[in-house]
């Protein structure tokens, strides 16, 4: 029994009551899906559910008599061995062992999509993060952006969002003349600008430039800056999306901030923000009154000179996301980004939206790695391609999902070396690799899951201890993950993925999946391998949810 189900079958058994008259609630104050969680105290049962104490005022009763009444119904349902009403109306619920067991044989056929849910079902999502200028390559300051918010994107849509990960590209603006001024002058043998982009990596733009363009020192510097400009910034795209592609980091969208410029957004977004009433004009600027949406002051979109600002550019990013659909848009921005938090919820407001339903900013905070040298190829920095060289992409990903992405992080490059339990991706990746062996080593020994064409699974034989715990984490899996989609906090799925570990190593040890020497195969070994595989695909699931690799062997 999953706790889906049980958790259907408390609403049905509140329906009935309510129906036959011994819950005096109207039909609608049901819930279709009533919360089940783990008590933390097992020896209270396998399951605990607060919902008389939610609901008893609104039946005119106390919550332990309306636990009462739900109790007598909750144990005449198959499977349910006990119910125990706790403190002032806790249900505490007991599965019997073939009850319980049957989520491994539900598990192994339900297979990649166990776990997934329909929560978010009809969401329409854009989420934006990482959106690096394409002036250098990708640094430590990104990496945490990159784990999380693919991670996140990877939840909602486990959760039954339709989600869009985009990049936006900042390629307007003065830094892509600064840029392009640097590769020119890297190219002529002369010193970089003053406030010019230094580091290798210019150098070796310039020569990819010159590859693509063989006479691009025969032009004068004002014909040859465009030329170095596209050329570099397409140069400096390839690395970045190559080095998202070797973190596992997929993205839907890159979104051109020069294309809303050369297409007229900006103009376009000030008038349509002016018909809303929120545009003025002030001192020969033109201004979004943002304070009336709780903006510490008023912001300038077109300059005095005629010249847009950053800020105009994402009233137009903005309306852009509005105008493709997407009615909830996520922005993941980093620790120096709190003064956006205020300015973009006032730009959906005055755009019609509401700011606490259509746009969402998370703020992380910054991350660095112990003993990390700085990049040779980019001068002052610490590359994203190193890290994943040096440390491993699962290793980085999996270290920067398990923190809240408000807690900041250093990692520890000697720990996440290790090939040892105090490695939590090691400890998670050798659970699913020692899976696998032992469903090798059952096989070889005779053990099969079907005989004769026919499922072998006996879950009442599922009663060790071990068992009932490893269970328990298998069926929470699912609510686990449908809780890091509603709070975005992939972190949920890492350190259960430990729990779920933990409890099959115990499980490993304490109990046999092949028969020893020249005993027989039983159901038993049959059925175990059932839960073997189980704890497998629950493992791989979750992993591929944070972006991290599930090893058959390790």
């Amino acid at each position: 029994m999953t706790p889906e189900e049980l958790s259907l079958a408390i609403s049905a058994c509140l329906k009935d009551a309510v129906k036959a008259g011994d819950i005096a609630l109207a039909e609608s104050a049901v819930p279709e899906d009533v919360r089940v969680e783990r008590p933390k105290n097992r020896d209270h049962g396998d399951w605990a559910t607060n919902i008389a104490l939610q609901l008893a005022k609104q039946a005119g009763t106390n919550p332990r008599e309306f636990a009462t009444v739900l109790s007598a119904r909750l144990k005449t349902i198959s499977g349910v061995a006990a119910v125990d009403i706790a403190g002032p109306g806790f249900l505490n619920i007991t599965v019997d062992a073939a009850a319980a067991g049957a989520l491994a044989k539900a598990i192994v056929e339900a297979g990649r999509q166990y776990g997934t849910n329909a929560a978010l079902a009809g969401h329409t999502v854009n989420m934006e993060f990482v959106s690096a200028n394409p002036t250098g390559p990708l640094h430590i300051g990104h990496t945490r952006w990159a784990a999380l918010g693919d991670s996140i994107a990877r939840v909602l849509r486990a959760s039954g969002a339709d989600v869009t990960a985009e990049y936006y590209i900042n390629d307007a603006g003065s830094q892509m003349n600064t840029f392009a001024h640097s590769v020119y002058s890297r190219l002529h043998g002369l010193p970089v600008p003053d406030g010019g982009y230094p580091g290798q990596y210019i150098a070796d733009l310039g020569h990819d430039v010159l590859a693509a363009h063989p006479d691009i020192r025969e032009l004068t510097e004002v014909a040859a800056l465009p030329v170095i400009r596209a050329a570099a910034y397409e140069a400096q795209m390839k690395d970045i999306k190559s080095t998202l592609a070797d973190f596992g980091v997929d993205f839907d969208v890159f979104f051109s901030e020069q294309e809303l410029h050369d297409a007229g957004a900006i103009e376009n977004a000030v008038a349509r923000l002016r018909e809303q009433g929120h545009v003025f004009d002030d001192g020969g600027a033109v201004w979004l009154r943002t304070t009336d949406f709780g903006d510490d002051k008023d912001r300038v979109m077109i300059r005095a000179n005629g010249e847009p600002t950053y800020f105009a550019a994402d009233a137009a990013y903005y309306l852009s996301k509005k105008d493709r659909g997407f009615t909830e848009k996520i922005y993941l921005l980093g620790a120096d980004h709190h003064g956006y938090i205020n300015r973009l919820k006032a730009i959906a407001a005055a755009a019609g939206d509401d700011p606490e339903v259509n746009i969402e900013v998370l703020i992380g905070q910054l991350v660095s790695v112990n003993g990390a040298k700085l990049s040779k190829r980019a001068g002052n920095i610490i590359e994203l391609k190193d890290l994943i060289e040096w440390l491993g992409k699962d290793a980085v990903r999996y270290s920067l999902a398990r923190f809240p992405a408000d807690s900041p992080l250093t990692l520890d490059p000697e720990l996440l070396k290790k090939h040892s339990n105090e490695n939590p991706v090691f400890y998670v990746q050798y659970a699913h690799a020692r899976s696998r062996g032992a469903a090798r080593n059952a096989v070889a020994a005779g053990v099969e899951r079907q005989v004769d064409g026919q499922d072998s699974f006996d879950a009442s034989l599922l009663d060790h201890a071990t068992e009932n715990e490893l269970l328990s984490y298998l069926g929470s899996y699912p609510s686990v993950v449908a809780k890091a989609a509603e709070l975005r906090e992939p972190h949920r799925v890492a350190r259960h993925l430990e729990s779920i570990a933990g409890a099959y190593h115990r499980w490993y040890d304490a109990c046999r999946i092949a028969p020893m020497g020249e005993e027989a195969v039983t159901d038993l070994n049959r059925t175990r391998l059932w839960l073997n595989d189980a704890t497998s695909q629950v493992l791989a699931n979750g992993l591929d949810l944070l972006g991290v690799s599930a090893p058959e062997r390790m």
